[in-house]
């Protein structure tokens, strides 16, 4: 988890002091995003600056740092997540005749970034991330999430600025964020248990959604919503598979979808750090966690979390799969006071 945070200020009426001290103040408080490095670029001519905290995974050292520029010097990136086919992806553009500086998967979205063009780069990219993408060239700033929404990403106007951030408190911290509570967004808080996107509980703020991209350029009117789009939708992926429907006997069906499932699971452990999972004992978490074991050269850390009440408590069933499996495991145990120290910590949590 690493924590993106920027400014677009079209109009160009920001210096560069100021432009470096809002984005730097608003990329502190996502230090618990990425506590390892933290890192600032800013082009007051261009009126932008980036901002990114840094939880390193995939490439510890320097050559991983963000925000990071392109080889030929156009593009400017922070992105928020993995790529899991950074692997593949690389080895297509080392065949295009790109070269690389590192082994970050940064590197390797930023460079299909610059050798395709922004929508291709995503159609190509398979993972979990938030990406915003400073195109030097034409003066225009992408942002993108990716096909689930597992990493998310806010934007929305302050002053005459394009705000965005990784997390909503992180626009608190801008001159002139007033921070108005959307009556909308309540009522469907509400009838939903939770704000669906785009909406936000802020009033002029959006959250991106799922597969979802913006672009705004220099024509862009401060106060007016940027034009967002989509490169992926669960629908149209529904309708392809359906139309193309898999046939054959369930033996077979069955050892294709191991065969997915482990090339899935399998593609998800690449790190330069230790990968744990969560493991319940249901059928989901320990054939994820049996995959994890079969792909990986020791055992595998496993975590579960217990509790008194035995009507609540699946310790026991995820121990004794983590016993069959041979995993690493640790099980702790959450009382009811545990729970209660929590709660002063919930608004800012």
């Amino acid at each position: 988890m690493c924590g993106i945070t920027g400014l677009f200020d079209p109009a160009r009426g920001t210096d560069a002091g100021s432009l470096a001290r809002r984005v730097a103040d608003m990329t502190a408080v996502l230090v618990h995003r990425g506590p390892d490095a933290d890192g600032l670029w800013v082009d007051a001519a261009q009126g932008v600056a980036l901002g990114h905290r840094r939880l390193a995974v995939v490439e510890l050292g320097p050559e991983g740092a963000q925000p990071m520029e392109s080889a030929d010097g156009r593009w400017v990136l922070v992105y928020n997540g993995e790529l899991y086919n950074h692997r593949e992806l690389r080895h297509r553009l080392a065949g295009e005749g790109h070269a690389f500086r590192g082994g970050s998967d940064t590197e390797v979205l930023l460079t299909a970034v610059q050798a395709w063009g922004f929508g291709s780069a995503l159609e190509a990219a398979e993972g979990m991330f938030a990406i915003a993408a400073w195109d030097r060239q034409l003066r225009q700033l992408h942002l993108a999430r990716d096909r689930f929404g597992e990493k998310p990403l806010y934007y929305g106007w302050v002053g005459g600025s394009l705000a965005f951030a990784s997390e909503l408190k992180a626009l608190h911290t801008l001159p002139g964020f007033d921070g108005v509570v959307d009556r909308d967004a309540v009522a469907l808080y509400l009838r939903h248990n939770c704000v669906p996107a785009p909406h936000t509980i802020y009033r002029g703020v959006a959250k991106l959604l799922p597969g979802g991209w913006v672009t705004v350029g220099t024509d862009a009117q401060p106060g007016r919503p940027p034009v967002a789009g989509s490169y992926w939708s669960a629908r149209d992926a529904i309708d392809r598979a359906r139309a193309r429907p898999l046939d054959g006997p369930p033996e077979e069906l069955a050892d294709r979808l191991e065969a997915a499932l482990s090339d899935s699971v399998a593609a998800r452990m690449v790190a330069d750090v230790p990968v744990g999972a969560f493991l319940s004992g249901g059928v989901d978490s320990s054939v994820i966690v049996a995959l994890m074991q079969r792909a990986g050269r020791r055992p595998v850390h496993t975590f579960s979390v217990g509790f008194a009440d035995r009507a609540f408590d699946e310790s026991l069933d995820a121990a004794a799969v983590a016993d069959h499996l041979g995993t690493d495991h640790t099980s702790l145990r959450v009382t009811d006071e545990d729970a209660a120290e929590v709660i002063p910590r919930l608004a800012d949590i």
